[in-house]
């Protein structure tokens, strides 16, 4: 199986280590992300050291659902991705994406929102989840991304034949409307004339087009030495803002206005594009041993499939800490131990429902 035949998070057609290593940091950073926010949403820590720290976690690493849509986008926009047609792109994606895009969400509906938390839902409600794109929490990941592999041949065919330069213009135009988009709404609403951004199934792909089409653009880019020094420095500064403008809102309300946190705001666009630069330049710079990348390579291969369970593992685990007496929403110790047992076993179960036939289908 090549990755021109797999989900975004899965195998390259040529293995690039910069995107390997970018697809296990980002997951480890999802899975971060949802570890931490209990303890960041709790009122009675708020300011203390422990808070600060899951709070530079968890706004820290708001760059990793961006980059994984752009390695994606420089995964699946070359030519040779389409060259067979759209027909045998989508059979292609389908076959494999499809199990996942089916069993997952309902997994999540009936047995973790229903059976594990005890959720009343009517079939309306389901109905309703799944018309939003939102079954549960991550994943409109999957509504998203089946939604970029629909106008994928589109983006392909009109990128081929265009240079670089083109690419660079189409990405930075179709996310520099995204980020006005997102911007102008905040403003607005901050001025007494709310206006939303609503997504559903269809539409969960929409303000993800830009970034697409960024790490197609910026797949060529690998700076090396000042070049690189200046591009790590600038986006871990640009984190640094990020962890401090997210730790006081309340603080800054014109701020936050102009300035606004979230996936498609502007300051997360330049942290996502620096820490996408950064990988390629580093791992440009470091050779790793054949057998390092290998491992990376096959950590890399199971990060779709981590991403897909950890939320489940993460519900389990966390009632288990509590049963011991964890104090799961205000002890880093705590926090940091039920990250790495949610990693451990989620890659556990990736790495070996992928040597499972059809099973891995679902990873």
């Amino acid at each position: 199986m090549t990755h021109a035949d797999a989900p975004p998070l899965h195998r390259a057609v040529e293995r690039v280590v910069a995107l390997d290593g970018l697809r296990v940091a980002a997951v480890l950073g999802v899975v971060a992300i949802h570890v931490t926010g209990i303890m960041v949403s709790n009122p009675e820590i708020s300011g203390s050291l422990s808070w600060w720290f899951a709070l530079a976690v968890n706004a820290g690493n708001i760059w990793v659902v961006p980059v994984f849509v752009m390695v994606s986008g420089a995964l699946l926009l070359g030519e040779g991705t389409h060259r067979n047609g759209p027909a045998s792109f989508y059979r292609r994606r389908l076959l494999r994406l499809g199990p996942a895009f089916v069993f997952w969400p309902l997994f999540y509906i009936f047995v973790v929102r229903m059976l594990i938390s005890g959720a009343e839902l009517t079939p309306l409600g389901v109905v309703g989840l799944l018309a939003a794109g939102t079954p549960y929490t991550h994943l409109y990941f999957l509504f998203l991304i089946v939604g970029l592999y629909a106008v994928a041949p589109v983006l392909a065919a009109f990128l081929r034949g265009g240079g670089e330069g083109r690419a660079r213009i189409f990405a930075a135009s179709a996310l520099a409307a995204t980020i006005l988009t997102y911007t102008l709404a905040s403003v607005f609403t901050a001025i007494g004339q709310p206006q939303s951004i609503v997504l559903n199934a269809l539409t969960q792909w929409l303000p993800y087009v830009g970034y697409f089409l960024a790490g197609w653009a910026l797949r060529v880019f690998v700076p090396r030495g000042t070049t690189l020094a200046v591009v790590v420095i600038a986006t871990v500064g640009l984190l640094a803002e990020i962890v401090w403008q997210s730790g006081t809102r309340a603080d800054h309300p014109t701020l936050n206005a102009v300035l606004p946190l979230g996936y498609l705001g502007l300051a997360t666009a330049l942290a996502a594009c620096g820490v996408f630069l950064s990988f390629q330049g580093i791992f440009a710079a470091v050779a790793l041993p054949p057998r390092a990348r290998r491992v990376l390579a096959t950590l890399s291969d199971a990060a779709f499939g981590v991403f897909l369970v950890h939320f489940v593992v993460l519900i389990l685990v966390r009632m288990a800490a509590v049963a011991l007496g964890g104090a799961v929403t205000s002890s880093l110790i705590v926090t940091v131990v039920i990250w790495a047992v949610v990693v451990a076993i989620s890659f556990a179960i990736s790495l070996t429902a992928r040597r499972v036939p059809y099973l891995r289908r679902l990873f």
